[in-house]
């Protein structure tokens, strides 16, 4: 608008363009605000070195992947061939021996060709379902005259014909291989000859899903009755809403649960009021005050050092991180030393701690870094005196990946009873694994006892 055209504008029409324009410069005053916010945040991390897998929490798979030549640097050594083992009890065997020598067609006897080698030769049977048909016959007593029907064969009861082999198979390669619905009613079809539908799936971990849970409470009791309880969680996805799941385990369980917290509620609801004596866990506040005494997991804290040192600290960082590597290699040794020399290293340990935090790191995250080890300095080093308690919490981690892989190729959990089951079922496969027990028998232990009891 020009000065002609502003002239000819009243009182009431000047005040108002003059208060639109005044909204107006409000508005860009705020956007240019948040804007010249974004850039100093952006500057800022133009200076930071980039989070990796070993300065981070950043899984090994998002990590740089180096190319050919670059793992060739280094020439690998060969290392002697092996070959398979013989099977120890073969089902068949077969002693081939020639009839006639085939040079001078002159014919041979067994002594003539004494045996010079065996090797195993491995198939499969073609795969095919067993189907049984059962008649169930009923009648009229002839002594008392009253109606009366056969009783049903054991693991054979109506209702659906799928038997809990078939069921244990299919919650196996659902669970442990995360494979869909759609793909495998194909695999069940193509490899087992069984016909189902996703439908019939979908009701055979329905009605898996009882037992499981039975069995996992199991496995949480053992658990909250252990000394020492170590625990971590990751993200899940419930009907497309982030839940969490989370692990809690001992040397000799694991119970995993989902839910739609990650509060320290989940541990407290779980703990159901029993403390165990060590809890090992990272640095997460909800992973706190749930143990008589609380164990770091010093793989997270080595790669907060790294982290700092690739800042650029030289005061903390590099200290600290030694201290840890040190403390480490007392933990891989503490089997062999005594529990006296093993009180001193951590008193040497302690004070050393105290010596490298008294003065000031030179960058962020090592004044960051500082800070937060302040606060659970007394968290760091008790595992050099238990020899039960571990010095990282891998075995979480761990426990934890097979669930990441399962969300990456499944996407979600479609039903909240899906959720638990799969958190009961994953409770049973890694236990089992702890016990030396395949999954699909893991499976079969809990699910085929109870879906193979007849109905009355």
């Amino acid at each position: 608008m020009n000065r002609d055209a502003l002239q000819k504008l009243g009182k009431e029409d000047l005040i108002a363009l003059v208060l639109a324009q005044g909204d107006v410069i409000a508005k860009l005053t705020e956007r240019t605000a948040l804007l010249e916010k974004r850039v100093a945040d952006l500057e800022a991390k133009l200076g930071k070195p980039p989070k990796t897998p070993e300065n981070s929490s950043i899984p090994p798979s998002q990590g740089h992947k180096p190319s050919r030549q670059e793992r060739r640097v280094a020439a690998r050594k060969g290392r002697p061939g092996v070959t398979r083992a013989l099977a120890e009890n073969p089902d068949d065997r077969v002693e081939a021996r020639a009839e006639a020598c085939p040079h001078c067609d002159h014919g041979l006897r067994d002594e003539d060709q004494p045996e010079f080698h065996a090797y195993d030769h491995i198939d499969l049977p073609p795969i095919r379902p067993v189907v049984t048909r059962i008649h169930r016959h009923r009648g009229v007593c002839p002594c008392c005259a009253r109606p009366f029907s056969a009783p049903v064969p054991e693991g054979m009861a109506p209702g659906s014909p799928f038997g809990p082999g078939i069921v244990a198979l299919v919650l196996h390669l659902h669970i442990t291989q995360a494979i869909g619905f759609e793909r495998l009613v194909k695999l069940m079809d193509e490899v087992f000859g069984v016909i189902l539908s996703e439908g019939a799936i979908a009701n055979m971990l329905a009605r898996a899903e009882a037992p499981m849970i039975v069995a996992a409470e199991k496995i949480a009791e053992e658990v909250r009755s252990a000394k020492v309880v170590a625990s971590d969680e990751t993200s899940a996805r419930v009907r497309g809403k982030t839940w969490w799941q989370w692990v809690m385990h001992c040397s000799t369980a694991i119970y995993h649960v989902i839910t739609d917290s990650r509060g320290a509620k989940v541990v407290t609801d779980f703990l159901e009021g029993s403390t165990p004596e060590v809890w090992v866990a990272d640095r997460y506040g909800a992973q706190n005050g749930h143990g008589q005494e609380r164990q770091l997991c010093l793989a997270h804290l080595l790669r907060d050092a790294q982290y700092a040192i690739d800042e650029g600290d030289t005061v903390f960082a590099p200290a600290f991180k030694t201290l840890l590597l040190r403390a480490v290699a007392i933990g891989r040794r503490r089997d062999n030393l005594k529990d006296t020399t093993l009180a001193q290293y951590r008193a040497k340990l302690d004070r050393r701690l105290d010596e490298i935090l008294e003065p000031t790191p030179t960058t962020a995250a090592g004044r960051k870094l500082a800070k937060g080890v302040k606060k659970c300095r007394n968290d760091l080093f008790l595992f050099v005196v238990r020899r039960d308690v571990p010095y990282t919490n891998n075995g979480s981690e761990r426990a934890l990946r097979p669930s990441v892989i399962f969300r990456k190729v499944t996407g979600c959990f479609r039903s909240h009873w899906g959720a638990r089951l799969y958190a009961a079922a994953v409770s049973v496969i890694a236990t089992g694994r702890l016990r030396g027990i395949s999954a699909l028998q893991a499976i079969s232990d809990v699910v085929c006892p109870i879906l193979a009891t007849p109905s009355t």
